[in-house]
């Protein structure tokens, strides 16, 4: 049972970084926290779509919520992410250059 638990967090992590603005996000938020607002005006996309995203990363547990009166702020759910995030950026940046991303023949 604990495998299938740590399988389904990875799956979780997979589907919130299968999503360009989702993966942005997160790495904004490995920098310390931010608000919709700030994330929506530094990743260029419109506050709607970024509390579309914010959701699915709060729903896979990545994100948490911290209430300031009126406004809400968004933070990595675990600080050891940012860490976790850091050292996937390493692996993924040494890829293959002649590998083109929905290459099926892989």
């Amino acid at each position: 049972m604990e495998t299938l638990t740590a399988v389904d967090a990875l799956a979780r992590f997979g589907h919130a970084l299968s999503d360009p603005i989702r993966s942005r996000i997160l790495v904004e938020l490995s920098s310390g926290p931010a608000y919709p607002a700030e994330l929506s005006e530094m990743l260029d996309v419109t506050r709607q779509r970024m509390s579309n995203h914010l959701a699915c990363l709060r729903g896979c547990g990545l994100v948490v919520v911290a209430h300031e009166g009126r406004r809400v702020r968004y933070e990595l759910a675990d600080k050891r992410m940012a860490h976790a995030l850091s050292d996937l950026l390493g692996v993924v940046l040494v890829t293959d250059p002649e590998h083109e991303m929905g290459d099926e023949s892989v």
